[in-house]
């Protein structure tokens, strides 16, 4: 066979191929992409708010030292249980003790002060009647001598010195009065530094109450911090001190968990949620929300130069006993924040976007899928995109029914969102197949474009309860 022949063979193979190639693509194009479709139905939903926390007893008590001194006696182990009242542990009291002996000594010697300026005023009061009485003794004297006088009987002498002795008299009268009264005010003084002993010394009273420390409740000893021999040391504004004992009560537990910023406008107190404990396999506790946060949970704004996500703290009381629940478990909520029965529901894989174009009235407006086609393959596809007078274009969320071997996009109007499922409230109803997939088609459908059905989906129950009827 000669050089050109063989040349001639291979170009008509060549041609063969490509053409068998091309019929294929083009009967494949002209076919349109396979698709999955599930008929719609009703279905019970549950929407579901998930978030993690930790557990933690509602109540619990942190038990700090209130005085300074050395742990002599204690008397409990952690995770030990106590009672209300129960001796946990004791502060070493003899500092306290000499301190009250001291304040002891001083109310006693504050009393007899008190008890010696009373009688300086008795005897301050007595002078002063003496006073007064030699002040009225020398008044008459002086009244006889002027008399005398008048009458030409007694010298000028024994009248002046008449005069001289009231003036000393009333002299003596006043000074005794001051006497008196700066002695009433030392009563008045001794009366307050009695009030001040005997204060500190009720002060020294309650501190040796402070030093013998009890359970203020029934609970767990969930943490201790303190060993027999150790410092306590009490807390000030720069230093928090000693916390000695912690004390859970664990008949009443909570899951804290932080929920998105985005979720929270649907959590509401009361609401029902299930609760799992990584530490408790296989189980599932019921609970509601108690407690909703109106200041989100302050963390770093930035972290690893990404912003951190917004959360919120939601308290949820159990409503079941957990066995062996320590604090701190990690554990996973999920608050069911609506729950309906009976709705039409979409799978949420069929949900997409598109942009549709609405004449003057909002009415959606059919293009045909190969004018769009060439209109965004041609050059000057901007200009041509541009909508006709008085029509726009609108972005618009909905699913592609399967109508006449066609994807046919129909806006739809979204309820509630169960785990697998979303309400649909306006646009579908019972019997309609929406297209589920290959994700990849549904993405690149275009309204009014064939498909072809690869398998017809079952009806899944998967995410979903079943419905009020059909339990009938």
């Amino acid at each position: 066979m000669s050089t050109r022949k063989k040349v001639i063979i291979t170009i008509i193979v060549v041609a063969v191929l490509g053409a068998a190639a091309g019929a294929n693509i083009y009967f494949r194009r002209e076919q349109g992409p396979q698709i999955t479709a599930e008929a719609i139905r009703a279905r019970d939903l549950e929407a579901i708010v998930s978030a993690s926390g930790k557990v933690q007893p509602k109540r619990q008590v942190n038990i700090s030292a209130q005085q300074m001194g050395r742990v002599t006696r204690l008397a409990v182990e952690e995770g030990q249980r106590v009672k209300a009242g129960q001796f946990l542990l004791e502060i070493d009291p003899r500092q306290l003790e000499g301190q009250m002996q001291r304040g002891e000594a001083s109310v006693a010697a504050a009393k007899s002060g008190l008890a010696q300026a009373r009688v300086s005023v008795s005897s301050a009061e007595t002078a002063l009647e003496q006073a007064k009485a030699g002040l009225q003794l020398s008044q008459q004297n002086l009244k006889r001598q002027q008399d005398l006088w008048k009458d030409g009987l007694t010298t000028r002498e024994s009248l002046e010195r008449a005069q001289n002795e009231v003036t000393v008299r009333e002299a003596d009268v006043k000074r005794s009065q001051q006497d008196i009264a700066a002695r009433q005010q030392e009563i008045e003084t001794r009366e307050q530094q009695i009030k001040q002993e005997q204060a500190g010394l009720s002060t020294t009273r309650y501190n040796m109450t402070q030093i013998v420390i009890e359970s203020p409740m029934d609970g767990i000893v969930t943490r201790r911090n303190i060993e027999q021999g150790e410092t306590a040391v009490v807390g000030t504004m720069n230093n928090a001190g000693s916390q000695l004992l912690t004390i859970a009560d664990m008949s009443v537990i909570e899951a804290e968990v932080e929920v998105d910023e985005t979720d929270i406008p649907f959590v509401a107190l009361g609401q029902q949620a299930k609760i799992k404990i990584d530490a408790v396999e296989d189980r599932e506790f019921r609970g509601h929300v108690t407690e909703i946060g109106n200041s989100p949970i302050q963390t770093n704004s930035q972290q690893g130069g990404q912003r951190q996500a917004t959360t919120f703290k939601v308290v949820i009381t159990l409503d079941e006993e957990v066995p062996n629940i320590r604090p701190g478990f990690t554990c996973t909520a999920e608050i069911t924040t609506a729950k309906k029965e009976n709705v039409t529901a979409v799978p949420i894989q069929a949900l997409t976007v598109r942009e549709l174009l609405l004449d003057p009235q909002g009415k959606i407006v059919r293009e045909d899928p190969k004018d769009r086609r060439r209109r965004s393959s041609s050059e000057t596809s901007r200009a041509a995109d541009e909508p006709p007078p008085g029509h726009t274009r609108k972005e618009t969320e909905g699913v592609f029914l399967v109508r006449d071997n066609k994807a046919v996009f129909t806006p739809v109007k979204i309820g509630i969102a169960g785990e697998k499922y979303f309400e649909v409230l306006d646009g579908l109803k019972g019997g309609d197949r929406v297209i589920t997939g290959p994700f990849a088609n549904v993405r690149e459908l275009t309204d009014g474009q064939e498909v072809r059905l690869q398998q017809e989906s079952r009806n899944r129950r998967s995410g979903t309860t079943p419905t009020t009827a059909e339990r009938k």
